[in-house]
């Protein structure tokens, strides 16, 4: 098969990742890097002796040798390089979130499909083992129906300029909730607060629900004096703890739950649950960099023609709640319907 060159947009802090991972993927080799920033293109050159590299990323979208373009810049520039990539025939792997608004995103997946250009969303947590796993016991029906998807990702900066903390924690978790939990959401409430001058909150709490009883709720927070990735979720027959600060035992298993009784009209004002406590067990995590593999599969895709999971459609149902979570936070913790 030919060698599938990447053209790397964005050599800030996530790009020298993407570049390493894409240049180290067997049928893939990075060929070129663009950076408005000198330095950031004087350590790329270090990296990769002999490269080509440019201060406008206008000569790697247009450029006839390249096949993918990386597109590892901030969010609001994501629609204009990835729309003159997909224009120039390329494929496109790009930064989370996809685009900055539903309409934007709706317009590349149009143009990709006339094209017959792939998509890839750098939704990286996919490709974890973690989630991976996770994954495998839902599907397994391990957990039984599931109840609810509770996370917390929260720290103490790195503050954004350009966007909230929404738009930047958030999209981690609402892909793996929409990854993980196989039904469309109807709906979304979020409240949160700007502590500083620029508007921009720092803070949020959010609601999304789904049918048949399933709620999920996610706090992002840049304010937190300690950092915790923790996501519970909770099912029928099992419950899940995944917490990804720690080396060992990220996932633990517990066998608990709630069951509603059967109980006479006469006693119907007491509360007729039985609870359920049995043993935990923590399942093997495969340790593997989720970039490394997320990589390797968009290679696969196009040389193979599969969909990736995390294509622009599974960007753009995330844009969607990230665009309802917005509107509902400015509304004041509005209920929002998708």
């Amino acid at each position: 098969m030919a060698m599938i060159n990447v053209g790397v947009v964005g050599y800030g802090y996530w790009g020298p990742n993407v570049a390493r991972n894409f240049n180290e993927t067997s049928g893939a080799r990075v060929a070129a890097i663009s950076d408005a920033d000198a330095g950031s293109l004087s350590r790329a050159a270090q990296s990769y002796p002999g490269i080509r590299t440019t201060g406008n990323c206008a000569e790697l979208l247009t450029a006839t040798d390249l096949d993918v373009i990386a597109i590892v810049t901030p969010v609001s520039s994501h629609f204009e390089i990835a729309k003159a990539a997909l224009s120039n025939g390329k494929h496109i792997f790009i930064e989370k979130p996809f685009t900055a608004s539903v309409a934007q995103a709706e317009e590349l997946i149009e143009l990709a499909e006339r094209k017959r250009l792939k998509i890839m969303v750098d939704h990286t947590f996919l490709f974890t083992g973690a989630v991976k796993k996770i994954k495998e016991l839902i599907d397994d029906g391990v957990l039984g129906d599931l109840y609810y998807f509770d996370s917390i990702r929260v720290n103490l900066g790195l503050f954004q300029k350009d966007v909230n903390v929404v738009w930047d924690l958030a999209p981690h978790d609402l892909s793996i909730m929409d990854y993980l939990i196989d039904r469309e959401p109807v709906a979304v409430m979020a409240t949160g607060v700007a502590h500083f001058n620029n508007a921009l909150e720092d803070v949020a709490y959010i609601t999304v629900y789904f049918p048949g009883n399933v709620i999920a709720h996610l706090n992002v927070n840049w304010l937190s004096p300690v950092k915790i990735r923790t996501t519970l979720i909770g099912g029928q027959k099992k419950m899940l703890v995944w917490n990804d600060l720690v080396s060992d035992e990220k996932i633990r298993v517990y066998d608990k739950g709630v069951e509603g009784m059967e109980g006479d009209k006469e006693h119907a004002y007491g509360l007729r649950v039985s609870y359920r406590s049995g043993d935990m067990w923590a399942p093997r995590v495969n340790q593997v960099e989720a970039l490394k593999g997320e990589a390797a599969y968009f290679v696969d895709c196009i040389n193979k023609d599969l969909t990736p999971t995390n294509d622009g459609k599974a960007g753009l149902r995330v844009v969607r709640m990230l665009e309802a979570i917005i509107t509902s936070l400015k509304q004041g913790g509005a209920l929002v319907r998708l």
